[in-house]
């Protein structure tokens, strides 16, 4: 994962935003069990009173109540509370009209806090509560009950508790509905930056393993299969956008929830923190076995569906062998093999992820039973109050919850990681063809004239060399055939022109420049390249012509097609050069994609042609008529022809024979016949004395 982070840059100012989003969220959800612990403790139980000293006191009763203070004491109170005119709070406080009263003062809160606990000792010692232990009660339980006492003594005053108790009430709850609707907009906002971090982050994946990919030489298609690449490019992104959807919305998340709810339940009663302890050590120990359990599969996972894709698209496009062949159960078994593995495997992962939710529920469920069960004893003994139990369950399961999401986010991470490792091998992948760091332009004067000089071969990873030793020129004008027997490395000779790959030894020189002194682009640009198996793309007959020059003209167009001998494919279709064409092609037959692809090569009018076997699905008087075409109006073109017929070589300027790698033979039709034994069997073959005469 961690070689991915570079692709993160772009959104870090929107992954700073969800972090303090998040943070707004989980403060929000922290928040929500205090204000239902307020209502509950002050607003029920204290009759909406939140403060432990009376806000408003007759003087009399204060003078009294001074009597049972220290001096030390007497000084705070007499600070916090002033002597006010009873007409201000006559309105609220009925008895009070025509009293001297004093009122407290709330602008100091340190002053406030002392004088509340001051306060609560004189009005609980006056009501004489049975059972209440002064000396052994804490501050919280101390401040609560003088609360009430509090209540007790205002409602003495003439105060309405009824209306006292509905307002807070109403206003607290309004609070906490606030507090939650900030919550979900902070959660939805991150819900909508998670996508759009997981989006772009894949765009840029897939954008960047398209790059990669496009770069590649044929020597690292060999490394990585068709199939896995496809994997890659989409099944490992979907795995590493659905991880940072989850990071972008947990990780941050679940820690400030877990951490500030342990905070917030420890200020609520910290003598059962040791149940919150207790179920993180559980949790944390189930976490760990499912991680160590589902870890392992994940890795195996990735390459069962590389290998499920790989035997999908195998028999896909090999249908019609399948077919012919009546194979048809075979390729089932092959099938549902592959298909069973990977089945049997997240079968498995599944089980052991389908026990983690009823475990957590039973946590949670346990430690709810444990809290009210140890919170009951405590409330009875006037240690907590019912609101903050309540609360402390809250932060509990909310501390459940931060590690059920951390879980979840976990269980992610091995697949991804598997995912991003298998990206990060292709992006990092070494490429076995570079651009010169000094590059030589092409010759702008240049033919395209063509020589191989001492060329040798050997695939990477071979133990032989393919091509040994091979020299010859091609010049511009001339039309060079290449034939051989299967296997003999016709096809491979010619992938070096273009650098598909790179020789091993010896040179490949372009109007006298080394063509590894080019730049790739430059050299391909002086190729028109027809391959042994004729290619074609989705869109029409006219977006694949364009392929060879986007900016040719009509007359190209129409030029290159008679060159061809396309024109009756365009005829035969009422949409003409508009007319759709399928994927690879699929809706034209093997000598109409040939021809097209011969079109295509013809738009681009480059100074060298290479033709690969490229005229073998032509009958003889198509291939005829193609050949006379190209001697006429490619005249000045250098001409590479691959070819298996002779009946298609017969009349090339220079001809080469290749067998086992090596060059054979060299020269005219005529001179070969006289000279060259490989060349007379491969003859001999396909046409009589008197064709071949």
């Amino acid at each position: 994962m961690i070689k991915l982070i570079k692709f993160l840059k772009p959104f870090t100012l929107s992954i700073l935003l969800a972090i303090a989003l998040l943070y707004m969220q989980a403060m929000a959800d922290l928040d929500l069990p205090d204000y239902m612990s307020n209502i509950v403790n002050n607003g029920i139980q204290n009759n909406g009173f939140d403060k432990s000293a009376p806000e408003i006191m007759l003087k009399s009763d204060f003078d009294r109540l001074q009597m049972m203070l220290s001096e030390d004491e007497k000084d705070v109170v007499n600070q916090s509370y002033v002597p006010k005119d009873s007409d201000e709070y006559d309105a609220l406080y009925t008895k009070v009209k025509d009293q001297e009263i004093v009122v407290l003062k709330q602008d100091d809160d340190a002053l406030l806090t002392e004088t509340e606990k001051i306060m609560s000792r004189a009005l609980i010692t006056v009501a004489a509560l049975p059972g209440i232990d002064l000396e052994n009660m804490d501050d919280f339980m101390l401040l609560q009950m003088g609360a009430q006492a509090s209540s007790k003594y205002v409602e003495t005053l003439g105060a309405d508790l009824e209306t006292i108790q509905r307002n807070y009430i109403l206003m607290a709850g309004l609070k906490m509905l606030g507090v939650a609707f900030i919550g979900a907009v902070a959660s939805i906002l991150v819900g909508l930056i998670a996508a759009r971090v997981a989006a772009g982050l894949g765009k840029n994946l897939r954008k960047a393993i398209f790059t990669k990919v496009q770069g590649f030489s044929n020597a690292e298609f060999d490394q990585f299969s068709t199939a896995s690449l496809i994997t890659r490019s989409t099944n490992d992104i979907n795995q590493i956008q659905t991880l940072m959807v989850l990071m972008v919305r947990m990780l941050f998340y679940a820690p400030i929830l877990g951490f500030g709810g342990v905070l917030k339940a420890i200020e609520k009663s910290s003598s059962m923190s040791w149940i919150i302890a207790l179920a993180v050590v559980i949790l944390m120990g189930i976490i760990s076995l499912v991680f160590a359990i589902a870890y392992p599969k994940f890795k195996i996972v990735q390459k069962m569906i590389d290998r499920l894709n790989l035997v999908v698209r195998e028999n896909l496009t090999g249908m019609m062998v399948v077919r012919a062949f009546n194979t048809q159960g075979f390729e089932e078994k092959r099938f549902d093999q592959a298909n069973m593995d990977l089945t049997q495997i997240n079968l498995f992962v599944n089980r052991v992820m389908t026990f983690l939710m009823p475990i957590m529920m039973v946590i949670m469920n346990g430690v709810t039973l444990l809290i009210v069960w140890v919170g009951a004893h405590q409330i009875a003994d006037s240690q907590m109050q019912v609101g903050d139990m309540m609360a402390f369950m809250q932060y509990a399961i909310q501390i459940i919850m931060s590690f059920l999401f951390l879980s979840m986010m976990f269980i992610m991470i091995p697949r991804a990681t598997v995912s991003a490792n298998r990206i990060a091998e292709v992006l990092e992948s070494k490429e076995s063809i570079h651009d010169p760091v000094n590059p030589v332009n092409p010759n702008a004067t240049g033919k395209g004239e063509v020589e191989f000089s001492n060329v040798h071969f050997k695939y990477p990873g071979a133990e032989e060399e393919m091509i040994k030793g091979i020299s010859f020129k091609a010049k511009a004008g001339e039309f060079t055939a290449i034939i051989g027997s299967t296997g003999s490395g016709k096809t491979t000779l010619m992938n070096l022109l273009p650098r598909f790959y790179d020789v091993t030894e010896g040179k490949i020189l372009i109007d006298g420049i080394d063509i590894k002194q080019m730049k790739q682009k430059e050299l391909r640009s002086l190729i028109g390249y027809v391959p042994q198996k004729a290619s074609l793309f989705s869109g029409s007959i006219s977006s694949n012509l364009l392929i060879g020059d986007a900016k040719a003209s009509s007359d190209v167009i129409e030029r290159a097609i008679d060159i061809a001998q396309a024109r009756e494919i365009i005829d035969e279709k009422p949409e003409g050069l508009e007319a759709p064409i399928s994927q690879s092609g699929a809706n034209v037959s093997g000598g109409q994609k040939q021809r097209l692809s011969i079109a295509r090569a013809l738009v681009k009018q480059p100074k060298i042609y290479i033709f690969d076997d490229s005229f073998s699905a032509l009958d003889y008087k198509t291939d005829s008529k193609l050949r006379q075409a190209l001697r006429e109006k490619a005249a000045g073109a250098t001409i590479l022809v691959v070819a298996q017929r002779i009946a298609t070589i017969k009349n090339a300027d220079q001809i080469l024979v290749m067998d086992e790698g090596r060059l054979v033979g060299k020269g005219t039709h005529q001179e070969l016949m006289a000279t060259c034994t490989t060349y007379q069997e491969i003859a001999y073959s396909q046409l009589s004395k008197e064709e071949l005469s």
